[in-house]
């Protein structure tokens, strides 16, 4: 790999200098400084009570199972947290990993090789052309497309991304990777049944992995969203033994999911991977994540011991986080209709397109407002204009940040 060139760009290193004499002059007194990309609850008051859960388990810190899948205990948790919500995945299907992003570089490693294609959504997130880059793979984009909905009797149409299938016609022989974040961050697209459909469909045809980032996955704004594993039984004897079950993809699936969203500690450092795979592949498959794995066993034994206590309580945490979310995106709709702010199924963000030109805007707001937000051209939107914002920061906040933006 040739070596990469690190210096900011001229924009970011102006974004940077204005965002140091902003906070300087806020704290002389001048304007407060908003930051509306806050991406961590530690950071506006929402963290986890991770000490009651240290408190539990802390006598199996110095415990240690070299096992590349991780500790059974874990994995156990991992798969109770997902019956909690009417998935099917048993221990086995669980693969422990450090990070998503580290569940990211096996699955590269395990089905890649260097110079082939994995096949990431646009816009999107920059993190996931890093990651493909360090393991020497190239992205190939499928697009996500803002379309209005037809208008119902009482109201405008609404406007809303979709994942345009056509899109994946294009991808190149080398792909091997199709990743599909849901909710997608930051458009908070959410598969649908008929898209996951024609997702799955391309992936059997065209012999690809499907990898599906659900990491926002507990956080949807209407009961009609689904989580994409609800659209396929997963559990390997289930699949089989049940003949009104849908007939299992052919394919194989991985969802990706950890701690850092769903109990809001990202401090912690445990993530999975949940894997489905047909029969024909399955234990080839898991052998191959499985050495992988095996050569770093990167997961912590305070990590795993910690996967217990923590994922028994997601749910009442995760109902702080939601809250806090819907309270935000309710002041979101007051300031933006959805001509302006497309609708959000899931996650933690939301976009904004109020015109002109991306560095022109996002520096302005900061220089002018003091209110720190992400320019769309850092997720590949086709167009000026956009911005990205997140919903976790404290209401107060977020209202004098939204306020400052429409003036």
């Amino acid at each position: 790999m040739k070596q990469k060139d690190l210096t900011p760009t001229p924009f970011f290193a102006e974004l940077e200098r204005a965002k140091s004499e902003v906070q300087k002059d806020a704290a002389a007194g001048g304007l407060a400084f908003i930051d509306m990309t806050v991406s961590s609850p530690l950071r506006v008051g929402l963290p986890f009570d991770v000490t009651s859960a240290v408190d539990a388990v802390k006598q199996e810190f110095n415990l240690w199972d070299v096992n590349p899948a991780g500790t059974l205990k874990a994995r156990e948790a991992v798969a109770e947290y997902y019956r909690s919500r009417g998935g099917n995945f048993t221990p086995g299907q669980i693969i422990l990993t450090a990070s998503t992003s580290e569940a990211y570089s096996i699955l590269f490693k395990a089905f890649c090789n260097p110079g082939d294609a994995i096949l990431t959504p646009v816009p999107g997130y920059p993190l996931l052309d890093t990651l493909a880059e360090l393991e020497n793979l190239e992205c190939y984009p499928y697009f996500l497309k803002l379309r209005r909905e037809k208008a119902g009797k009482d109201r405008c149409g609404d406007f809303r991304f979709v994942l345009d299938t056509d899109s994946l016609l294009s991808a190149p022989a080398n792909a091997k990777i199709l990743l599909l974040v849901c909710p997608h961050n930051p458009t908070g697209h959410s598969v649908s049944l008929s898209e996951w459909k024609e997702v799955v469909r391309f992936c059997e045809e065209r012999n690809l992995v499907l990898v599906v980032d659900e990491v926002f996955g507990d956080y949807r704004f209407s009961e009609n969203v689904r989580r994409s594993w609800e659209y396929v039984s997963c559990h390997p004897e289930r699949s089989a033994a049940k003949s009104k079950d849908p007939a299992p993809p052919k394919c194989p699936i991985v969802w990706l999911n950890g701690l850092s969203k769903i109990c809001g500690s990202p401090q912690v450092k445990l993530g999975w991977m949940a894997v489905y795979a047909p029969e024909a592949m399955r234990e080839s498959i898991h052998e191959t994540l499985e050495y992988v794995a095996d050569a770093y066993l990167s997961v912590s034994a305070p990590a795993q011991a910690l996967a217990a206590p923590m994922l028994k309580q997601p749910a009442a945490y995760g109902a702080r986080i939601s809250e806090r979310l819907r309270q935000n995106l309710a002041a979101l709709r007051e300031k933006f209709p959805s001509k302006y702010c497309p609708e959000i199924l899931g996650g933690w963000y939301a976009v904004i397109r109020l015109g002109g030109d991306d560095e022109e805007l996002t520096l302005r707001l900061l220089k002018e407002k003091h209110v720190l937000v992400q320019p769309g051209f850092f997720f590949d939107f086709d167009e000026d204009g956009w911005i990205v914002i997140s919903l976790l920061q404290e209401p107060s906040v977020f209202a004098e940040g939204l306020q400052r933006i429409c003036s």
